[in-house]
């Protein structure tokens, strides 16, 4: 997450013709991405951080707390991590997070719960409830972006139907166990006996935030770049096609992307009727309702 920072930071610092601060944050960030590679590679997963004497958190050498799914989605999601050992992470967390019996993906297991090992106020939570073993949706929104931003479309898909809140309010059974609204985001959802799959805290706007970027972004693939629209798509097999009405301060884009082939770059934009010259959609504030078809393949 830190690398990912300071990459964008290094990035603006440019913009702004801020060279020192720009070669200042892009060499921080290459020193901590090879800091990374030397010490947070555990054999399976990356290790989510270090204790002041030097003991590992996150570790396969840990009693609790072996793995934990936010180094392993930001490895992806920032870059930082080589493409192989994401690969290997991202199939560590399938194999010991997604929980798709009680349709969950957890933080880290095992919970914290009698070891030496002192993360802080989360040990005070019962083992399997909220960050301590339950799913934290933060964390498992991540886990879902960074599959579809590694171009695995088909598990990413999955993996939003697990922690999609309204298919946990689809069925008298499911709304039973569920216990919450199921139309909005729940901030976590439990994963120890009997309250496997209760969800916990509500209408919290961080979990929704991210939710909807996972979505809008990661999904369906628009990305809102200054005022022009950006399409990377990742649609699951059976689609062919999907709208999007969306608003532009004061004006609505009313949008069809559409699939033509197996491929997933932009071959065509036609705005109002008319083929743009590039892959981007410009956005214009002028109250007037636009059409646009984007074709992917």
């Amino acid at each position: 997450f830190l690398h990912e920072v300071m990459t964008q930071f290094a990035a603006l610092a440019r913009t702004r013709d801020d060279h020192p601060t720009a070669e200042r944050y892009a060499l921080e960030a290459g020193r901590l991405r090879g800091h990374i590679a030397d010490h947070g590679w555990d054999g399976e997963w990356y290790r989510r951080a270090y204790f002041d004497d030097g003991t590992p958190l996150g570790s396969a050498e840990n009693d609790e707390c072996q793995i934990d799914a936010i180094a392993q989605s930001w490895s992806v999601l920032s870059g930082a991590g080589s493409r192989e050992r994401s690969a290997r992470a991202m199939a560590s967390v399938d194999r010991r997070l997604v929980r798709r019996d009680a349709r969950l993906i957890q933080l880290l297991d095992p919970p914290f719960d009698t070891s030496d090992l002192d993360p802080g106020y989360i040990k005070g939570y019962v083992p399997g409830v909220r960050e301590n073993g339950g799913q934290y949706t933060h964390s498992a929104i991540w886990t879902v972006m960074a599959t579809a931003a590694m171009g695995d479309t088909e598990k990413a898909w999955e993996l939003f139907a697990l922690i999609n809140p309204i298919t946990h309010g689809n069925t008298p059974a499911a709304i039973a166990r569920y216990r919450v609204e199921p139309y909005v985001v729940a901030a976590d959802v439990y994963a120890v006996e009997p309250h496997v799959g209760r969800g916990g805290w509500t209408w919290y706007t961080g979990s929704a935030g991210w939710m909807y970027r996972l979505i809008v972004e990661s999904l369906l693939g628009v990305h809102l770049e200054v005022d022009t629209l950006q399409f990377a798509p990742s649609m699951p097999s059976e689609w062919q096609s999907f709208r999007v009405h969306y608003r532009y301060r004061e004006t609505f884009y009313h949008i069809e992307v559409r699939r033509l082939g197996d491929g997933h770059a932009v071959q065509h934009v036609v705005l109002d009727g008319k083929t743009l010259p590039g892959a981007g959609l410009p956005l214009v504030d002028d109250r007037v309702d636009h059409h646009a078809e984007v074709t992917i393949g």
